[in-house]
């Protein structure tokens, strides 16, 4: 019997890796470069948001309006910052069991990894390519294709199936993340969700979100069973 179709989406920041606050700093220092105001995300929690969200977030904490013009700006001037920072932080770290983990999935039978990330499509693979993790991943849903986080999933889901050439419905989607946000968008296009700790978020709100697994983090020996639909929920 062929196992099911699956569809594993990661999401990228405290999940598979943390950039030691690179992403924070070139998005302060976007604001900084476009509107003058490197202040605009000090009260703001990026855990699990969108790249357009916090951008839209930010001009809204400044009393600016997100015109296309500025968001573009905003956008252009984040990545290039990102290019720097990323290679530059002293605290960039892949997360335990990752490295091990996306050896192991590759070339599975019917299995596919993809992202699911609030990160546009250029800023994951500037944070990804730097400990060589970007080639594991064939697909996605990104911050640029909707700022909403079940409309992105929804989309990597989309381009999963199509990679193993059948039709959604028949695909067994999983989405490993971190925050509530990311169990909630396995929710919303019924999917499931591996939550782990490596985010900040305890066990129980994860779990409250809908999470039906929740691990320490990548390394643990439930993992690629639970992937691999070999345990229940």
């Amino acid at each position: 019997m062929k196992p099911t179709p699956t569809v594993l989406l990661f999401d990228i920041d405290g999940t598979l890796l943390k950039t030691g606050g690179a992403g924070r700093r070139s998005m302060r220092r976007a604001f900084h470069e476009v509107c003058d105001r490197p202040d605009a995300l000090d009260a703001m929690d990026f855990r699990g948001m969108t790249d357009p969200l916090i951008l839209e977030g930010g001009l809204r904490a400044i009393g600016e309006p997100a015109t296309p013009d500025r968001l573009a700006a905003l956008t252009g001037a984040y990545l290039r910052c990102l290019e720097v920072e990323v290679p530059a932080s002293r605290d960039y770290e892949v997360l335990p069991g990752v490295h091990e983990l996306l050896a192991t999935l590759a070339g599975l039978e019917r299995v596919v990894v993809g992202l699911g990330t609030g990160n546009s499509s250029a800023g994951a693979r500037t944070k990804l390519a730097h400990a060589d993790l970007w080639r594991h991943f064939g697909f996605g849903g990104f911050g640029d294709d909707h700022s909403d986080r079940v409309e992105l999933v929804r989309a990597g889901a989309a381009r999963g199936a199509s990679a193993l050439g059948v039709p959604l419905s028949a695909c067994r989607v999983v989405v490993i993340g971190d925050t509530p946000k990311d169990a909630r968008a396995a929710r919303g296009i019924d999917a499931h969700c591996l939550a782990v700790l490596t985010g900040g978020y305890p066990e129980p709100e994860l779990r409250a979100a809908g999470a039906a697994w929740v691990v320490p983090d990548l390394l643990h020996p439930a993992v690629l069973p639970t992937l691999l639909g070999k345990v229940s929920g």
